[in-house]
């Protein structure tokens, strides 16, 4: 996300309204918050996401984990983890900081979750048990050795197989992957724009009202 590319896209915004995903697809808690910001997608994201849950096999469906996250909390989570980088690696420059805190977090200038167009997703079965995905979902490059990378190939086979299957429904349905995190997913934000070379982002930053 570092990447000026994706900061040069432009917003051409559409308006499209945040809508709130309980109800319509399974909707983890572990990153909630008092407001309901977190199960909110904008409508176009939504339908996509619908539409790849109906292209997996029998008796896999997927787990929502966190969407539209205020551009205020995004701020939040970016400074944060910089300060965990700056003090585990003194001696790196203020731009080596901000190209390590943004494979993990987006600067929040250009954050798909403040958009409310991406999302974290993980599957489940049947059960309700999420799937062998290599590692937990939000690990980041330096507690996962890497392995939270999307084509990692330090995770077992299984992992990989899953990843595989999660990877094909969402790009079917018109979603991209953030490749540092096989969890996030988005669509019409500047990151997709680049990816599919749309001449413009369709959702830029958002305030839930």
């Amino acid at each position: 996300m570092s990447d000026p590319r994706v900061a040069a896209v432009p917003v051409v915004e559409c308006d499209e309204p945040l809508v709130d995903v309980r109800g319509t697809l399974l909707v983890d808690d572990r990153r909630s918050d008092p407001t309901g910001a977190f199960a909110h997608l904008r409508q176009g994201v939504l339908d996509r996401l619908l539409h790849a849950q109906s292209l997996l096999p029998t008796g896999l469906r997927l787990l929502f984990i966190e969407g539209y996250r205020p551009p205020a909390l995004q701020q939040r989570y970016f400074e944060e983890y910089a300060d965990e980088l700056r003090t585990a690696n003194p001696s790196w420059t203020q731009e080596h900081l901000h190209e390590a805190a943004s494979r993990y977090v987006s600067p929040p200038q250009i954050a798909p979750h403040s958009a409310g167009a991406a999302v974290d997703l993980t599957l489940v079965d049947a059960d309700g048990t999420e799937l062998d995905m290599g590692t937990r979902v939000n690990a980041s490059p330096e507690e996962s050795d890497g392995a939270c990378y999307t084509h990692a190939t330090s995770i077992s086979p299984q992992a990989r197989t899953n990843r595989t299957t999660l990877a094909t429904a969402l790009s079917a349905a018109g979603l991209v992957n953030y490749e540092t995190e096989f969890w996030h997913w988005s669509f019409g934000d500047r990151y997709w724009a680049l990816m599919t070379n749309q001449p413009a982002a369709l959702y830029g930053p958002h305030v839930l009202p």
